[in-house]
């Protein structure tokens, strides 16, 4: 399709992993060209890996070893003989010195001018550009001058509460929020520190903290003729630990004359840099107020790009495509339109319910809805590592009107089954039917002002998963002696309806999930299954199973619940929520607890990860909740301590040892209130 190009493009290597490398091989493929995939030891059978035309491997699993070598990714585009690269998001895809040996190695960088990167690549460049436009910043210090005594002063001068943001930083990192200026001198050291470690530059700048601001950005495109258009605006105020969790477009309940401010300063910073790619300006402003300031420019394509493709019609990665060969962008900006509405939800392996901590493991299951926009890089027993982002796909819903699009996306999060691993999928569902993220007047504080005291899982939808799961398992189980009188439908030639007469036979059943342990007493008679936990009866009614799948009919209602088993542990989805559980029979429960009692307290890997530090050694006196590990795993740290007081008697793992979930690390012999005093 490039061949006629000023620079032809006939090959391009995607120097990126998962969703967002389909995203694009799956564009190359439309345009003809030869799409290949580079891949770490952690990602050799991934899904981007079968999707490409080609792949080779650029190094080992940690980023730093693969996807962020730079030498390594231009040695295998040369090799591959590609013709250009594509960067995607999140890496090197707005590191200049990339783009720059991508020039000198006469490959063609599919994004921005290394100029244009290196502009917007600090924060502090970037707002000193902005004001020389004469686009509105946030109140704040971003200046040269480094030392604490000149930030604490202009800390003062813009007013507490301030944000310390890492200069070189995204994601969240290196940023801290001070209330007041006693606290100041710490949180300077802590924000130093982390964004030396993520980014190699511990420059920082100090911005005003707007108490409860929307988050807006307005999607670029240029090319290398000289055009420059906006595509509208995105509306990504929800979001956890500076991160964003659902996106929008258009942005719901903006003022029109503050949305064509935004495109107005949008445009106006991208000329002032000759911008001639892909890229978003974004923004910050009070809920309720009317002047957005400008936050900072991201030079490539963004992870929320679906809902600006929904609306328009236009496919981002073939514009950049076209830009990079040179070519005019396909329209001008008064033949650009938008129609509808769309909403992106962000996918995380993460454990909601305990501050978003990411999980790894393997996905056993992936059952996309039908009939929406589902970004993946995983499928069918895909491995999670503990060395990349915990975002495992994004699901995009589409319809004319705001309230449409709403109801598609929370019946696609109903219908999505994620099996083997815990994920951020039924908060997702419970967020985007609360009444603030509904009638469009969520801020960035939507979650903690929409969950107090933090998101939890539905106690009843959890008890009635546990009871499916405990009966799925037991009812496939070849023979169980307690079942002898009732006629296992599972074992019958085809579906029924347990409808027979027969004396009810009873079996209690102990599960352990992922969010604790349950013990579950399962009837079967003639009404079918019926199940009782914590003194209270959970109706099933068992009506059929075929496959891996089993039709339950809770309060008389039927519905498909997904399931795959092997062995003792059973790992089932119904309508967002997903559990992998491990059962025994009662009796064999009863003998593993008592064996597993006599083994002393432990502290166990929560996730698989990178064990970094050990505060203890053997013989120590711990108190109860003392830290006694920290792990790295998936850009997070995580800090293990002990429930109970007691003594280490054995540490099992060493620093720098990386272990898988579950791994005991730390054995203590708890010391009775007798013994202290």
């Amino acid at each position: 399709m490039f061949a006629q190009s000023p620079r032809p493009i006939r090959s391009v290597l995607v120097a990126n992993r998962g969703e967002i490398a389909i995203r694009v091989l799956r564009t190359c493929k439309r345009l003809g060209l030869r799409g290949i995939a580079v891949y770490s030891d952690a990602d050799a059978n991934a899904l981007h890996v079968r999707t490409a035309d080609a792949a080779t491997r650029i190094g080992a699993a940690p980023a730093r070893e693969s996807y962020l070598d730079i030498g390594a990714i231009i040695a295998a585009a040369q090799r591959m003989e590609a013709d250009a690269i594509h960067p995607g998001y999140g890496f090197l895809s707005e590191n200049a010195e990339f783009a720059r040996a991508c020039d000198a190695a006469g490959l063609i960088f599919i994004g921005p001018s290394a100029e244009a990167v290196a502009a917007m690549g600090s924060k502090i460049n970037s707002k000193r550009i902005a004001e020389d436009t004469g686009v509105p910043t946030v109140p704040g210090y971003h200046g040269d001058a480094q030392d604490e005594a000149t930030l604490l002063s202009e800390a003062k001068r813009i007013g507490f509460p301030v944000l310390i943001k890492a200069s070189a930083g995204g994601g969240g990192r290196g940023m801290r929020l001070v209330e007041q200026a006693g606290d100041f001198a710490v949180a300077l050291d802590a924000a130093r520190k982390e964004a030396q470690s993520a980014f190699g530059d511990a420059s920082i700048l100090l911005e005003k903290f707007i108490r409860n601001p929307r988050h807006l950005e307005v999607q670029l495109a240029g090319d290398r003729l000289g055009n420059l258009v906006h595509l509208f605006e995105r509306d990504c105020s929800v979001q956890r630990n500076n991160q964003k969790v659902l996106e929008e477009a258009p942005a719901p309940n903006l003022p029109e004359a503050v949305r064509q401010h935004l495109f107005d300063a949008a445009l106006k910073l991208g000329r002032k840099i000759g911008y001639d790619s892909a890229g978003t300006v974004e923004f910050i402003m009070e809920a309720g107020d009317d002047q957005p300031y400008f936050l900072e420019m991201n030079t490539r394509l963004q992870v929320e790009h679906p809902v600006t493709e929904a609306i328009t019609g236009i496919d981002l990665v073939e514009w950049q495509l076209r830009a990079a060969a040179g070519e005019a962008l396909p329209l001008q900006q008064t033949q650009i339109r938008q129609s509808g509405h769309a909403i992106e939800a962000r996918i995380t392996a993460e454990r909601v319910e305990m501050g978003f901590q990411p999980v790894t493991g393997r996905l056993e299951r992936v059952i996309a809805p039908q009939d929406m926009r589902f970004d993946t890089g995983v499928a069918d027993r895909a491995e999670i590592s503990p060395y990349y982002d915990s975002m495992i796909a994004k699901l995009i819903a589409a319809g004319r009107s705001r309230e449409s699009c709403l109801a598609r996306l929370e019946g696609g999060l109903r219908e999505l089954a994620l099996l083997g691993l815990p994920s951020n999928q039924l908060f997702l569902r419970d967020a985007v039917r609360h009444p603030l993220f509904a009638e469009g007047r969520a801020t960035t504080r939507f979650i903690e002002t929409a969950f107090p005291g933090g998101w939890k899982i539905d106690a009843a939808e959890l008890r009635l998963l546990r009871a499916a799961a405990a009966a799925t398992w037991l009812m496939k189980a070849p023979s169980v002696p307690e079942l002898t009188e009732w006629t296992n439908p599972w074992l019958r030639q085809r579906p029924v309806r347990v409808m027979a007469s027969a004396r009810a036979a009873r079996s209690t059943v102990m599960l352990t999930d992922e969010y604790g342990a349950a013990e579950i007493e399962l009837r079967y008679g003639r009404g079918g299954v019926e199940a009782m936990m914590d003194g209270e009866v959970v109706w099933l009614g068992v009506v059929a199973g075929s496959g891996d799948d089993l039709t339950i009919a809770p309060e008389g209602r039927a519905e498909t619940l997904h399931v795959c088993r092997d062995g003792s542990r059973i790992c089932i989805a119904r309508k967002g929520l997903a559990i992998s559980a491990d059962l025994v029979l009662k009796s064999e429960a009863q003998r593993a607890s008592d064996a597993d009692a006599r083994s002393g307290n432990r502290v166990d890997a929560p996730l698989h990860g990178l064990i970094t530090q050990v505060h203890v050694a053997v013989g120590d006196h711990v108190e109860a909740g003392m830290a006694v590990v920290q792990m790295e795993a998936m850009k997070l740290v995580h800090t293990l301590s002990v429930p109970r007081a007691g003594r280490v008697t054995g540490i099992h793992q060493a620093v720098g040892d990386i272990v898988p979930a579950g791994t005991t690390l730390i054995e203590i012999d708890v010391i009775e209130e007798k013994e202290i005093s």
